[in-house]
């Protein structure tokens, strides 16, 4: 059975498991759920991400390295950046309009008012200009320790950049670099091995302890934010088709990482992954190592459905009326918010203070829509990957690139074909 497979396999054993636990189908000493879940699932599945986490930065900078030093991927990044931030900045601003014309049309806030019962003392997320700031290391170790995938990537463009103005000088560290790239891809392959165990654990925990009863209290709020997140799916499927980027083709490539992505509530931990999706699905290597790093560090189609849903809900909970000052401050606020959402479980709450406060709004709503969020956040996450690897595809077919599997030949053709010559069995597996 393929790795994919398996991950799928996996993750619906979770959902049964977790489910036949919640209801009492499988009887068990009182106490036993919460034993089970503090000392195997929530262990197991902390361990996976972490593992995939200890992959990730290695492999991002010594990915973009390397885009950045080969023939054509230098001369390519500032357009390639500029492309891509053009077409966040769209899709994002749509993203959250969506979230917000769901939320006005279905009303789910009305006539919940009595799942409000206490307040929130939820961290406001950092203000755009600490933001900034943050996005400069002040030592390169510091960004390669710190697991900020935008310190990462500005470290690795400047030592990139410069490299590729020493070509001679720089080749003996260029070497170590891509034979660290393959290092990486090797440990990758191992940890995968574990990826249906951790898939299992991560979803079988939250569907056991979570419980379905505020699930059902906020059945609309689901609803809604589904609907909502399936619509902006949609809308990428529809860019794909009118591109010639092959909808179907993108479904059957990246659906291990959307699946994961589910999964995991990771979009961080799904990168690799994503990364060995796009090298099936046929994007162009250096177009791929430099364009999914930088999405998974900025683009959050998830979190700005959310945060445009999510206000205007607090609004109708509380009888507040939505008024054209608020909608233009949610909107501005929640724009800004998802580029700096981080890619972990849970970083949307956290976010949604600075929109919620921006916007006047009471912070008691976090803790009503707090309850059910890790349900919600794996579809979020899930966005959030193909809205990054949609917006590569699309970038791609700009680029003028056929988008379709590559060939064994067309392989051994890449530009970065040298970088995995001796990695084909991680290819395979992922």
């Amino acid at each position: 059975m393929s790795v994919t497979r398996q991950i799928l396999f996996a993750l619906v054993l979770g959902i049964i498991t977790g489910l036949a636990l919640n209801l009492g189908t499988i009887t068990l000493p009182e106490g036993s759920i919460v034993w089970l879940d503090a000392n195997l699932l929530t262990p197991v599945g902390s361990i996976f991400l972490r593992l995939l986490q200890f992959v990730v930065v290695p492999m991002v900078f010594s990915a973009l390295i390397l885009s950045l030093t080969s023939r054509e991927g230098g001369a390519e990044v500032g357009r390639r950046a500029g492309r891509l931030l053009i077409g966040y900045v769209v899709t994002s601003a749509i993203a959250l309009a969506l979230g917000m014309l769901v939320a006005q049309w279905l009303s789910p806030g009305s006539g919940a008012e009595g799942l409000v019962s206490h307040t929130t003392t939820g961290r406001p997320a950092d203000s755009l200009s600490q933001w900034l700031v943050g996005l400069v290391p002040n030592n390169p170790f510091t960004a390669l320790g710190g697991g900020s995938l935008l310190q990462v990537i500005l470290a690795a463009a400047l030592i990139g950049t410069a490299m590729r103005a020493l070509p001679e000088e720089s080749d003996p560290l260029r070497r170590v670099i891509e034979s660290g790239y393959k290092v990486t891809l090797k440990v990758l392959e191992l940890v995968l091995k574990l990826a249906p165990l951790g898939v299992f654990a991560l979803i079988t925990s939250v569907i056991a302890t979570q419980g379905f009863d505020l699930l059902l209290r906020l059945g609309m709020y689901v609803i809604g934010l589904t609907l909502a997140l399936a619509l902006m799916a949609l809308l990428y499927l529809v860019l794909l088709a009118v591109t010639g980027a092959r909808p179907l083709h993108f479904i059957k490539h990246f659906g291990q990482s959307l699946g994961f992505a589910f999964g995991t509530a990771s979009s961080g931990a799904t990168l690799p992954l994503a990364l060995g999706n796009a090298r099936s699905y046929g994007m162009n290597d250096s177009l791929a190592n430099f364009a999914l790093p930088f999405g998974t560090a900025l683009k959050r189609d998830g979190a700005a459905v959310m945060q445009g849903f999510n206000a205007l809900f607090v609004a109708q909970l509380f009888n507040i009326d939505i008024t054209t000052s608020l909608v233009i401050t949610v909107f501005t606020t929640g724009l800004l918010v998802s580029f700096s959402t981080a890619g972990v479980p849970g970083a949307g709450l956290v976010a949604m203070t600075t929109v919620l406060g921006a916007a006047g709004l009471p912070l008691e709503g976090v803790a009503v829509v707090a309850g059910v969020d890790r349900f919600t956040d794996g579809l979020r996450t899930a966005l959030n990957v193909m809205g990054n690897c949609a917006n590569a595809a699309l970038l791609d077919r700009l680029d003028g690139h056929r988008t379709e599997s590559l060939s064994p030949a067309d392989a051994s053709d890449s530009p970065t074909a040298q970088a995995h010559k001796t990695d084909t069995a991680a290819v395979h597996t992922l």
